[in-house]
């Protein structure tokens, strides 16, 4: 009879050391990443850019392109967002938490649609679309895409957009077979809830002091 442990953790027995102490250690980092920004600290950006590093080389490795995709995305995104956290919109601030505007909120309707047919292109050029997962891998791209523009730019929002794509990669990976970072999507999810109230607590206090 097979046990749960086995149905979790069986797929293992055919990877390398190497790649499983890698899987492990880039869920690590990730899970800093998001602890980071749920406390809006700046060092969500290098911890998150080690995380997506190490993804990148084993999902390319693996041949999931579309999430592939996504931690190259991040990793740039992340350099992006380095720049926008830090910098100074006076002569002793720098961007706060805010609320997305309404040509922000156009854009993120362009990204998604962008990003959808972005990993359609890429899944067509390299004949991907052999199951109902990559349908899925497509609209998690395109959810996470935004989110972490969104992020980026210190939006509210991008909580949401995270929330959602965690909720459908925590069922997704593990049918991939890759239980470890089923595991993290999880423990993202309920970071991304408490990021959100966090975010909208700091939110609220910087409403009522400007």
């Amino acid at each position: 009879m097979t046990t749960i442990f086995e149905l979790l953790f069986d797929q293992y027995k055919t990877y390398s050391t190497l790649d499983i102490t890698l899987e492990i250690v880039a869920v690590i980092f990730g899970f800093l990443s998001v602890w980071f920004s749920k406390q809006n600290k700046i060092w969500v950006f290098p911890t998150g850019m080690i995380s997506t590093l190490i993804f990148v080389y084993l999902l390319f490795k693996w041949e999931l392109l579309g999430d592939m995709l996504i931690n190259g995305y991040y990793f740039i995104m992340s350099i992006y967002g380095w720049y926008i956290w830090t910098r100074k919109v006076d002569k002793t601030h720098v961007n706060q938490i805010s609320t997305t505007t309404f040509k922000e909120k156009k854009i993120s309707i362009v990204l998604f649609i962008a990003a959808l047919l972005f990993v359609f292109i890429i899944y067509q050029k390299f004949d991907k679309w052999t199951s109902w997962i990559a349908y899925l891998d497509t609209i998690t791209t395109a959810i996470f895409f935004v989110g972490m523009w969104l992020m980026a730019k210190r939006k509210i929002e991008n909580w949401i957009f995270w929330i959602v794509g965690d909720l459908i990669s925590v069922p997704l990976y593990l049918y991939k077979g890759f239980t470890f970072t089923s595991f993290q999507y999880f423990g993202f999810t309920f970071i991304a809830i408490f990021g959100y109230l966090a975010w909208k607590k700091n939110l609220h206090k910087t409403q009522l002091t400007s």
